[in-house]
């Protein structure tokens, strides 16, 4: 849900339902997730997310994001 703002921004979108299905983890300096996130009834998109260290108190950042997708739809490193 904190990404949401962002994605929906970039996405030029509002999405009434924003829910986190499924997420991998990639560690890099920091933290890479790649989320499945459903947008409505019957769309989902794949968020890439990154978290920075701890003690760079900062929250996470939209990377990018592929819409378009299906609950089917392989979540993958992107």
């Amino acid at each position: 849900s904190q990404v949401k703002p962002q994605f929906e921004s970039r996405a030029n979108m509002n999405c009434g339902v924003f829910t986190a299905i499924v997420y991998k983890t990639q560690v890099v300096a920091g933290t890479m997730y790649f989320i499945k996130v459903q947008v409505s009834d019957a769309e989902y998109v794949h968020l890439k997310v990154f978290q920075s260290l701890p003690h760079e108190n900062l929250g996470p950042s939209l990377v990018s994001f592929e819409t378009g997708k299906t609950r089917d739809d392989p979540l993958t490193y992107f």
